[in-house]
């Protein structure tokens, strides 16, 4: 009795996490803007944001010195005028920012230290839907797990479980409590 409790615990705990995790199952690239020249002037921005394709859920990190630059968030028309005393979305000023494209869109950023945005220190990106085809393979792999995932420019990928390794994780668990 007290093995079919703990089956049924086992379980439930599977499911609510396949059901409360299933849409995490995207690879999510962690962007340091500029990559090595972090964000300052003298980068030419659009070269560096036609390197990558960017996904809904990848992050831009924004490394500066704070005082010294800042990160604007802005529309278009902001953004091709540099004039923030309208169309400014978000405001970023610790040094240290972090963005996450949270939805299919064109974003706008901008530095808005005076002469900085018409000096170049400006980039435009659309985020689409990830189409991520991590399918895995049907036979068993053996080995050792593969190490983590590394974006294009050096930072860590976050990656959830795909829809496969939670159907996985609930056909173990299953068989689990046939066997008990």
């Amino acid at each position: 009795m007290e093995e079919t409790k703990l089956c049924r615990y086992v379980s439930s705990c599977v499911i609510l996490t396949i059901l409360g995790l299933l849409g995490d199952g995207a690879l999510s690239e962690v962007y340091t803007v500029g990559d090595s020249d972090e964000w300052n002037t003298g980068v030419d921005y659009g070269v560096w944001s036609q390197k990558y394709n960017f996904s809904v859920g990848d992050v831009f990190v924004f490394k500066y010195i704070k005082g010294q630059h800042n990160v604007y968030e802005v529309t278009k028309l902001t953004f091709r005028s540099c004039d923030t005393s309208t169309g400014v979305l978000a405001k970023y000023t610790s040094g240290d920012d972090q963005v996450t494209l949270n939805e299919t869109k064109k974003y706008w950023f901008i530095c808005n230290v005076p002469g900085h945005c018409l000096g170049g220190m400006r980039f435009s990106v659309v985020a689409k839907v990830s189409d991520n085809t991590d399918t895995p393979a049907l036979a068993p792999q053996l080995g050792p797990p593969p190490p983590p995932q590394i974006s294009k420019n050096g930072a860590y990928a976050l990656r959830g479980l795909s829809t496969w390794d939670y159907l996985i994780l609930f056909g173990v668990s299953f068989r689990l409590c046939l066997v008990w």
